[in-house]
């Protein structure tokens, strides 16, 4: 029997901390007990279940963040999950100005049992890239995949890449030469766990099994360096195919987003 409480602890203790190391122009400022990530393509806080304030003190964190971006003119994004405190934390962002974005659920299973070749549908391969133009042909893919300009994800996968290559693997499934598909694989050194991330996959291939496939081929990866447990944020559809794979929910997570407003015409 799976202990979920147990899984759920080792995802607080080792996961909600920044990567150990951050690529170019990225650094990370503690305020109390939250660490600012700074220079990336938005603003980020990371947090731990329980900051330990409370009222006005925790009303006063939260402000701090969002004046500290404001100032920069960033958006800046906190993630909480569903087990937080306190319990009015969600409503004090809401009051703060932060606006939620879409409910994920945590899911995490064992590298070794969810490890395999790749499974692909005739026509697909699958190589690990590393060169900046492969990093921005997956910002193409998913920038026509979710209908918006996501250039900065190839500048993001391009400065991991350059920071730390031996904590990053990036798989792309191509077919007739086109990206049909991109998923990354983040080492979290220090820690019992790796990410997935990415797995969208353009319309005219969905339901082929490839985002299966990425992800027994990360599972494979991660295994190789002894990884023990693997980590998602997994959307509504991603959901239901990494719990056959095996993996297990633990909770859930959603970014709330505050974002400048934009300046006045004229």
């Amino acid at each position: 029997m799976t202990d979920l409480d147990g899984l759920l602890a080792a995802y607080d203790e080792q996961m909600r901390r920044p990567p150990a190391n951050p690529p170019a122009g990225v650094r990370y400022e503690q305020d109390g007990p939250v660490v600012r990530i700074v220079g990336g393509h938005r603003g980020f806080v990371a947090t731990p279940r329980d900051t330990g304030l409370r009222g006005a003190g925790l009303d006063g964190l939260i402000a701090r963040q969002r004046d500290y971006f404001a100032a920069r003119g960033e958006a800046v994004e906190w993630k909480t999950r569903g087990h937080d405190e306190p319990a009015d934390l969600t409503d004090r962002l809401r009051a703060a100005g932060f606006v939620p974005g879409e409910r994920e659920t945590v899911v995490i299973g064992l590298a070794r049992e969810t490890a395999a070749r790749p499974v692909l549908p005739d026509g697909v391969t699958v190589r690990r890239v590393t060169a900046d133009a492969d990093m921005r042909r997956i910002a193409a893919m998913e920038s026509a995949v979710w209908g918006e300009d996501l250039g900065w994800l190839g500048d993001d996968l391009i400065g991991r890449a350059a920071a730390a290559p031996e904590d990053i693997a990036v798989l792309v499934a191509e077919a007739g030469g086109e990206v049909v598909c991109a998923a990354w694989l983040v080492f979290c050194p220090g820690t019992e766990f790796a990410a997935l991330w990415g797995g969208s996959t353009l319309p005219a291939w969905r339901g082929r099994g490839i985002y299966r496939a990425l992800v027994t081929a990360r599972a494979e990866l991660a295994a190789d360096r002894g990884v023990r447990y693997l980590q998602v944020d997994a959307s509504e559809d991603s959901a239901p195919i990494l719990r056959r794979l095996g993996f297990h929910a633990v909770t859930t997570t959603t970014p709330y987003a505050w974002t400048p407003p934009c300046p006045r015409a004229g």
